[in-house]
């Protein structure tokens, strides 16, 4: 491919997905300026990348799967281990009918966090998910199902609290 072409194709795959990894970068990292270099760090990966892509649904898993690489490298490097997250900065892009239960979603694992994030927001089937995490389809259920019940516990006493409050 020339690089004509490699640019054409970079720019659009940007188009097309960027917003679905820098959103899951920050779904793990919880920090957008972490977000924003590993966006920048998968799309130079694409650009320099010899895989030939079947379809787009291929170029989307692809990249997917090199954003969550690239957060756990970010995640083991020291610089990162040493830094402390000033706030969740997750949640201060959401819309406010959705604080309370993206502020939940932000204390889960990121493991967990990843699979209700690419299931719900992305759309993914749980074989999907499974074969972007490289894992059986019944552990990604399981995780599903841990997140789902974490989350509905956790949001049952916000409710109780906010109940609470205005009594």
């Amino acid at each position: 491919m020339n690089a004509f072409k490699n640019e054409i194709f970079l720019n659009d795959a940007m188009n097309k997905h960027g917003d679905e990894v820098y959103r899951l970068a920050l779904c793990r990292l919880q920090n957008k300026t972490d977000a924003e270099d590993v966006y920048q760090e998968v799309f130079l990966k694409l650009f320099s990348t010899k895989t030939e892509f079947k379809d787009d649904e291929h170029l989307k898993a692809w990249l997917l799967r090199v954003t969550i690489n690239k957060c756990c490298d970010l995640r083991r490097c020291a610089w990162f281990k040493n830094k402390t997250l000033l706030e969740n900065e997750i949640v201060s892009e959401m819309p406010d009918e959705y604080i309370d239960l993206w502020q939940s979603i932000s204390v889960l694992s990121k493991d967990l966090r990843t699979v209700i994030w690419l299931h719900y927001v992305e759309g993914y089937k749980t074989e999907e998910i499974s074969q972007i995490l490289k894992c059986n389809p019944s552990t990604i259920r399981t995780k599903l199902y841990r997140a789902r019940k974490k989350l509905r516990k956790d949001l049952e006493v916000m409710k109780d609290e906010t109940c609470y409050q205005f009594k």
